[in-house]
């Protein structure tokens, strides 16, 4: 097999493309035969070493794929040879071949490409879980969604818009506002035309009759964060998602009084460890919807899983709408 391997998580000009032994699952593993990988953010800050998860080195970075069962260990039993699976195991997936837990796998139904798979559990588990579990939305009521171009931005967009919300999308380019309507968005907002703060905050204003969104769903932080907290209506549930911009925000938290609002943290992640019924339970749910055609992943371009660090550059651009994926 070959893997990107990272031995000195300094940053992606350090990962080097190995040839390396094609390993046996153990106990609960299978092998799996990567056909597509998604690029996360993760995947940027794990090789940088600042990310929240930090792996023994030396570690193949990839955080979620979609390919092939090649083998399987000892006691697995819901997954068999020659099946289509996606998994979300943190890291592994930017090679030919992985060892993932039997446990993360996420059979294929058919029809299930693997491009779209690869791209699939990461945002969309995040946005559901931001907006249908911690935000608890409701039809009828409004989102504002800010990063909406990127990943977990166009899935919350495609999520609140099934669930019967109204959704404002704050992305940085025309191009990106469009693409943000052509799948569903009522309302769009440039926020480089629509400076921060005062002419982004007029635009929300403008966008929801001058009541505020009811969710607001960020991924962002950085200087967003403040001007579209403040933004936000009465009994609003702002959704700490993320900081693609860089800097942790700091809140005056009078604004939380003043509006009747909830701060609301989504961590995924350890949602997933700590209520594995009701997370299984929501991936039912959403490879429910993607069936019926209510949810897919927006691709930007799919690259050569040799070309990695010319996709990393693609991502660091800002000029990503959805999701990167890379194949083999």
């Amino acid at each position: 097999m070959h893997a990107w391997l990272c031995e000195n998580p300094v940053g992606v000009d350090a990962l080097t493309w190995k040839e390396l032994p094609t390993p046996q699952p153990g106990p609960g593993q299978v092998l799996v035969e990567i056909k597509a990988a998604s690029l996360n953010f993760p995947d940027l800050l794990i090789v940088q070493n600042k990310y929240q998860i930090k792996p023994p080195l030396p570690f193949v970075p990839g955080s979620e794929y979609a390919g092939v069962v090649a083998a399987v260990g000892e006691g697995v039993k819901n997954l068999r040879v020659g099946q289509n699976v996606a998994c979300l195991s943190g890291t592994g997936g930017f090679g030919t071949h992985t060892l993932a837990p039997a446990a993360l796998c996420m059979p294929l139904p058919d029809g299930f490409g693997h491009v779209d798979a690869a791209a699939f559990i990461m945002i969309y588990a995040t946005s559901w879980h931001a907006l249908m579990d911690r935000a608890q939305l409701k039809a009828g009521e409004t989102v504002l969604v800010l990063g909406a171009a990127g990943g977990v931005g166009t899935a919350a967009i495609q999520i609140a818009k099934a669930a019967g919300a109204k959704v404002i999308a704050a992305a940085s380019t025309d191009e990106k506002c469009e693409l943000c309507k052509s799948i569903g968005a009522d309302a769009t907002i440039n926020y480089t035309t629509h400076g921060l703060p005062n002419a982004f905050r007029d635009a929300v204003k403008a966008a929801t009759d001058g009541k505020g969104p009811d969710v607001i769903y960020d991924p962002v932080g950085g200087e967003f964060a403040e001007p579209a907290f403040r933004s936000i209506g009465w009994r609003g549930r702002y959704l700490v998602v993320g900081f693609a911009a860089g800097p942790i925000p700091s809140l005056p938290l009078n604004l939380a009084l003043l509006k009747g609002a909830s701060l609301v943290g989504v961590f995924w992640g350890d949602f997933a460890k700590r209520e594995p019924k009701a997370n299984a339970h929501m991936m039912a749910e959403l490879a429910k919807w993607y069936g019926e055609g209510k949810i897919k992943p927006v691709i930007d371009s799919t690259m050569p899983m040799a070309d990695l660090k010319a996709a990393y550059a693609h991502m660091g651009s800002r000029g990503v709408k959805g999701k990167l994926v890379l194949v083999n």
